[in-house]
């Protein structure tokens, strides 16, 4: 208890149904130019981008739209939004959606005050200037990157997911209002909260976990055990969108102050070779990854499976480390995650390539049990 830890937090988090408006008034109290918002096309379409706009009506000139942001967002999204924040000479950034518009506009803002090219930044805190304000709202409860100091950006040339750690890249205000999550699509709302247990439970196993990160990662994974299959089964469930919010919000918290795993690693090149949507990809590897990690800390997986509602008095703590595990997958399965990395389009003959990128990934430092080149080939392949 008397360690020194550093802990990175926004400024300001705004949880809750309805605090989108909360939002609102802190934008036009704020003495900006102009505001870049950094979104996606079909979030504009649905017209989340207009539920926000519309309440900003009498600032209509004091903001203009990026939407272009892919799922992966790439190091041409990033220079493309900072051309449309130079051009109508922007000040303030305000991001709309899940992990792919977040992670981009806080890349935009990082490269604003910094310069040079977005891959100078992969690495742990490279950035040597605080990032543009941004103000997050976050539409999925998944990612948590409107409150995380990571971001990551495909670099569409080598086809690799580059992970930034930088305390420079927190935004100054972080929203998540789950009447903004209702009723997404099933397959979004169950990849992005499987990815929320995958942050949980890393940040809850890591190499750098502490007592405060343990105790905010063990309330995530209870929470989402409790909601996840609500969520998934009915959309408009508020109190469900509710719940998976917090836990996200908590989760992220954790893990961007202790860190993750190799779940992580091993999922950013299904994502960048096969443009794989990051919760799927963490979400088939966690209890591969986790079966490789069990010996490290099987009384952390014994807790992992009681904050999941499983019944451990019985049980040895080896029993109960594996009953974490089922209980993982369980759920998994119960929201409609695809079985294998199969499925996802993963070829064997990338295994070697996608190992030793992995291994180079920053995540994998966290990882609570040292990875070989051959144990990364075979977490790969027992994930088929």
């Amino acid at each position: 208890m008397l360690e020194k830890r550093r802990i990175y937090l926004p400024p300001l988090s705004l949880v809750g149904p309805g605090v989108i408006a909360d939002l609102v008034e802190e934008i036009k109290a704020l003495e900006c130019n102009k505001v870049l918002i950094v979104t996606d096309k079909i979030l504009n379409e649905l017209g989340v981008v207009k539920n926000v706009t519309d309440l900003m009506d009498d600032q209509a000139d004091n903001y203009v739209t990026f939407d272009d942001v892919q799922p992966n967002p790439t190091c041409a999204n990033v220079h493309n939004g900072l051309a449309i924040f130079e051009q109508n000479k922007c000040d303030y950034i305000l991001t709309i959606g899940g992990g792919s518009p977040q992670d981009c506009g806080k890349a935009i803002g990082i490269f604003a005050t910094n310069g040079g090219n977005i891959k100078d930044y992969e690495g742990i805190h490279v950035s040597k200037k605080k990032s543009t304000p941004i103000a997050a709202i976050n539409t999925t409860a998944g990612t948590a990157s409107e409150v995380t100091i990571n971001y990551v950006i495909t670099d569409e040339e080598r086809k690799v997911k580059m992970v930034m750690v930088d305390k420079n890249c927190l935004v100054s205000i972080a929203v998540n209002d789950p009447e903004l999550m209702l009723n997404k699509p099933v397959p979004l709302t169950a990849a992005t909260g499987m990815d929320a247990l995958t942050h949980a439970v890393e940040a809850y196993v890591t190499a750098g976990a502490f007592h405060w990160s343990d105790h905010m990662a063990l309330y995530a994974i209870q929470l989402i055990s409790e909601s996840l299959r609500d969520a998934v089964n009915d959309g408009s469930n508020l109190e469900a969108r509710s719940k998976m919010a917090w836990a996200q919000f908590i989760a992220g918290q954790a893990f961007s102050n202790c860190g993750l795993g190799f779940v992580h690693s091993a999922a950013h090149q299904l994502d960048g070779l096969y443009n794989t949507p990051h919760g799927v990809a963490n979400a088939v590897l966690l209890p591969h990854v986790e079966r490789f990690n069990l010996s490290a800390c099987p009384e952390k997986f014994a807790k992992i499976a009681e904050a999941m509602g499983v019944d451990t008095s019985a049980m040895t703590i080896d029993e109960a480390a594996e009953a974490a595990l089922d209980v993982i997958s369980q759920l998994s399965k119960d929201v409609g995650i695809p079985s294998g990395i199969k499925e996802l389009g993963a070829k064997p003959e990338d295994f070697e390539l996608m190992a030793k990128n992995a291994l180079a990934d920053v995540c994998t430092g966290g990882n609570p049990k040292e990875v070989s080149f051959e144990d990364a080939v075979a977490i790969y392949e027992s994930a088929m």
